[in-house]
C-alpha cells in the first residue's frame, strides 16, 4: 500500500514539475516538439507506414502462418519461439522500432504466440532499421559510411545475442516441448489457405483495415517522439542532464572514455536520434569510444522508443519488464562487438577505398545518402497524403454506418 501511494505521489510531482517546465520554457518546449514532429514526418511515418500495411495484409492472407509453419524448425531450436516469430523478426529489422512490437502483439491477440514466448520474441525484434543506420547516424551525422557497417553488423549480432539469451525466460509449456525438425511444405501451405477462409474479409476491408490500423499506430508513435523531444529538451535546460551526466562521467572515467560522452550518452538514453547526433559532434574522444557510445544508444533505443513499445504491450498481456531488460543486455553486447570487430571490420573496410565483395551502397555511400535526403523531401508530402487517406476511409465507414442504423 505504501510502495503504491509512493508511485502516485512520484508521478504526481513528475506531471507538475512536466507542466510547470513548459510554462517556464515555452521556447524551449516548442523547438522540441518541432524536432520531434519534423523527425516523424519527415522519416518514420512514410518509413514505417508501408511495411506497417503490408504485414497487417500477409497476415490475413494467411502468409505469416505460411512462414510460421516453415520456419517452425529454426525458430524453435534457436529462440524457442513459434516459426512465426521468424517473419516478426524481419519485419523489425526491416522496417525499425516499433515494428517488432507491434507484431509480436498482433501474434499474440491472434493466438500464435504463447505469453511467455511473446516476451522472448519482442525482446530481440525491435532494432534500428539500416536505413536510420546508415542514412542519419552513419551518412548525416559521423559522415562515415565504414562505421555504418559496424554499428549495423554490431548492431544485429547484438539482437542475435539477445535473443538466445531470453530463450532462457519463463518456462517451455509442456504442449511446445516437441520440435519437429522437417520443413512441412504441405502443412504450411495448408495453413496458409486455412487462414485465409477464416479471415473472410473482403479485400477492400482488409486493406481499409490494414490502412487504419497502421496509421493509427504511428499517431500514436509520433506522439511519443513528440513527447520525449520535449522532455529532452527540458531536462537539459532544468540542469538534470548535467546532473546524471556527473555520475556517468565516473563510469566513464573507470574506462577511460571522454568525460564530455556524458551529456550526449544521457541524451540517448532518453532518445536515440538527438543522443547519436550529440556523440558524433563530441571532438575531445576518438571515433572508437564514438562508435561503442552510439552504438549502445542504438541498442537501448531510448525511453522514447521504450514507452511506445510499452503502449503497444499494454493492449495485450504481454509484461514490458522483460524487453526493457534485454534493452540493457543488448546495448551491452552491441558496445562489446563494436569494440571486438573494431579492427576487423572497421580498420579493413577503411583501409580500403572499395573492398572486394562489398556492397556498392557500402562503397562511398551516396546510394544511402541521396536515399535518405530523399525520405526528408518525400516525407512530409507521403505523410500528408496518408493522413488525408485515413481521414476518408472514416469519414465513408461512419457515413457507412449511419446509413445502416437509419
Amino acid at each position: 500500500m505504501f510502495r503504491s501511494k509512493l508511485k502516485t505521489l512520484a508521478l504526481a510531482i513528475s506531471g507538475i514539475v512536466l507542466a510547470a517546465s513548459l510554462i517556464f520554457y515555452p521556447k524551449e518546449s516548442f523547438e522540441g516538439s518541432i524536432r520531434g514532429l519534423n523527425m516523424w514526418w519527415e522519416i518514420v511515418f512514410p518509413s514505417l507506414l508501408p511495411f506497417f500495411i503490408v504485414s497487417e495484409m500477409l497476415i490475413g492472407f494467411g502468409v505469416v502462418k505460411f512462414i510460421g509453419v516453415l520456419l517452425e524448425p529454426l525458430m524453435r531450436p534457436l529462440f524457442k519461439v513459434p516459426g512465426v516469430g521468424g517473419f516478426v523478426w524481419a519485419m523489425g529489422m526491416a522496417s525499425g522500432f516499433p515494428a517488432g512490437a507491434k507484431f509480436t502483439a498482433r501474434m499474440r491477440q491472434e493466438g500464435h504466440i504463447t505469453r511467455i514466448e511473446a516476451e522472448r520474441l519482442v525482446s530481440f525484434t525491435n532494432s534500428s532499421n539500416p536505413l536510420f543506420i546508415f542514412g542519419a547516424v552513419a551518412v548525416g551525422f559521423f559522415h562515415n559510411t565504414q562505421l555504418g557497417i559496424l554499428l549495423a553488423v554490431a548492431h544485429y549480432l547484438g539482437n542475435i545475442c539477445v535473443g538466445i539469451m531470453m530463450r532462457f525466460h519463463g518456462k517451455e509449456s509442456p504442449n511446445k516441448a516437441k520440435n519437429d525438425k522437417k520443413f512441412k511444405i504441405r502443412e504450411a501451405l495448408s495453413a496458409l489457405h486455412q487462414t485465409r477462409l477464416k479471415d473472410n474479409r473482403p479485400i477492400g476491408k482488409l486493406l481499409g483495415d490494414a490502412v487504419t490500423s497502421s496509421i493509427q499506430t504511428l499517431l500514436m508513435v509520433g506522439g511519443f517522439i513528440i513527447l520525449f523531444s520535449v522532455i529532452n529538451q527540458l531536462l537539459y535546460h532544468l540542469h538534470i542532464t548535467a546532473a546524471l551526466a556527473k555520475f556517468v562521467e565516473m563510469i566513464f572515467s573507470v574506462f577511460r572514455f571522454s568525460e564530455m560522452l556524458s551529456i550526449p550518452f544521457i541524451s540517448g538514453l532518453f532518445e536515440i536520434t538527438l543522443g547519436s547526433d550529440l556523440t558524433s559532434r563530441v571532438e575531445d574522444a576518438i571515433l572508437l569510444q564514438k562508435a561503442i557510445i552510439t552504438s549502445f544508444i542504438l541498442a537501448f533505443s531510448g525511453f522514447s522508443v521504450q514507452a511506445q513499445v510499452a503502449s503497444i504491450l499494454a493492449q495485450t498481456d504481454i509484461r514490458f519488464r522483460p524487453f526493457f531488460i534485454a534493452r540493457i543486455f543488448q546495448g551491452i553486447f552491441a558496445g562489446l562487438f563494436t569494440l571486438l570487430l573494431w579492427n576487423p571490420i572497421y580498420v579493413r573496410f577503411q583501409g580500403h577505398n572499395q573492398p572486394a565483395g562489398a556492397l556498392p551502397v557500402f562503397g562511398d555511400g551516396i546510394w544511402t545518402k541521396d536515399f535518405y535526403h530523399k525520405m526528408l523531401e518525400t516525407g512530409p508530402l507521403i505523410t500528408i497524403c496518408s493522413l488525408s487517406l485515413y481521414v476518408l476511409i472514416l469519414f465513408i465507414r461512419l457515413k457507412e454506418s449511419n446509413i445502416k442504423k437509419s
